[in-house]
């Protein structure tokens, strides 16, 4: 609240916009549905809790590496750099390194932000990293100085930090700023399986049995009307009294009312709207326990889109910004950076990897060593892992023309030979 009142005051908002982000901060915005829908209430929609948790689950277990960039062109992992600890293992007191990206990418997938407070030393080296909830951060351009700081609020006080001491991962969005809101984006599909789920859910409570009117050929008295509503409730209405017979007196006409759920098409709007969410988090249908277009010969394929096509962007938004803010421009020029592990996610079944590592083998691009750490498994004894080999007829192109002439010349004694 006191957030939204100090840019009020620096003229960066309005009045209106301050009232309009207030209501929906606390209620959400209420869509054609009649549903309101905010960030917290879209997770009780079981494909949107299901998109978020895959995405943030998969990108938080996967390892974070920081890399040391060597003289000849490769890379070694630098583990006795401060960074490593903090993105590998534990990036502050209270939480170990995959809770903390799987918090944090919650929050982006959820708000379209993600932020976490930076502590530094005095050097100005990051020494710790804390999550910071979305709703009480905003980032804005200062109109004086044209610089994005932050705005947070502390226990009811506002504190102003500069873009250095905030790790801020936005989303997709316009302005340079902060990203957009999934859930505000697509507010309307939300809303829509929402009130499917709650239609449902009032269908099978009130035992499958539609609204209705009881018609009667006189008039009732008010005891008698208080008295015959009161008994339909409590003898068919709920999930208890379903499929009972109705017993009706006097006369008395029951009309049902409403569209029974299969004209309604219920079951297909259900469907339809997990795949609409499903798309825009680009998550595969089959990952929310969705088989119908699932076979076994391209499930492994459709794991496969997923890592190169959904994860491989979050996975480069988040290194670069690792390296743009976590990463002193000094340290950077020494050739630090960060980077996930992705071969894990690469992989195929058993057969196709170690058919591929085979390749590589006998071309001379892994040695026994690499190839059973890649397995999990230790190193030979006594070094003889570390050999490189390739085939015997394999030479650089270079060489060929020379190996040619000397064939000739060879193929040339040999024949005099035989003459003499």
């Amino acid at each position: 609240m006191s957030i939204f009142r100090d840019l009020v005051a620096m003229k960066a908002y309005s009045m209106e916009d301050f009232d309009n982000d207030i209501r929906r901060y606390l209620y959400g915005n209420k869509v054609k549905s009649g549903i309101n829908v905010n960030e917290e209430t879209a997770m009780r929609f079981t494909a949107v809790f299901g998109c978020i948790r895959i995405l943030s689950e998969t990108l938080a277990s996967v390892p974070l590496i920081v890399y040391r960039r060597r003289s000849d062109g490769g890379k070694e992992r630098a583990t006795d750099h401060r960074m490593y600890e903090l993105l590998h293992n534990v990036p502050n007191d209270e939480m170990p390194s995959m809770y903390f990206r799987e918090t944090l990418q919650g929050h982006i997938c959820s708000s379209g932000n993600g932020y976490a407070l930076i502590t530094r030393n005095r050097r100005g080296e990051v020494i710790e990293l804390y999550p910071w909830p979305w709703t009480d951060i905003t980032p804005v351009r200062n109109p004086d100085t044209q610089k994005i700081e932050y705005h947070i609020n502390d226990r009811g006080k506002t504190e102003i930090l500069l873009a250095d001491r905030v790790f801020h991962i936005p989303g997709l969005g316009f302005d340079g700023i902060k990203g957009y809101s999934p859930i505000r984006m697509a507010q309307e599909a939300v809303g829509l399986g929402l009130a499917a789920e709650a239609f449902g859910a009032l269908f099978f409570r009130n035992g499958t049995n539609l609204g209705g009117i009881l018609e009667v050929p006189g008039v009732l008295s008010d005891q008698a009307y208080d008295r015959l509503r009161a008994s339909f409730k409590e003898k068919y209405t709920g999930i208890d009294n379903s499929h009972k017979i109705i017993l009706l007196e006097e006369g008395t006409k029951f009309n049902k009312l409403g569209i029974p759920p299969e004209e309604a098409q219920f079951i297909e709007t259900r469907r339809f709207q997990k795949e609409e969410i499903a798309s825009i988090y680009r998550v595969p249908l089959h990952l929310l326990q969705n088989y119908d277009r699932a076979t076994h010969s391209n499930v492994e394929q459709l794991s496969l889109e997923f890592v190169k096509y959904t994860m491989l962007p979050w996975f480069v938004r988040w290194e670069q910004f690792i390296n743009f803010k976590l990463f002193t421009r000094r340290e950077r020029e020494q050739g630090y950076f960060a980077e996930f592990l992705v071969d894990g996610l690469l992989r195929g079944d058993a057969k196709s990897r170690a058919e591929a590592l085979h390749i590589m083998r006998q071309n001379g691009i892994i040695n026994a060593d690499e190839w059973r750490a890649l397995e999990n498994m230790n190193p030979q004894e006594g070094g003889t892992g570390k050999v490189y080999l390739v085939n015997g007829n394999m030479i650089p192109v270079h060489m060929a023309g020379h190996q040619q002439n000397q064939q000739a010349q060879e193929g040339g004694d040999d024949s005099s030979g035989e003459e003499e």
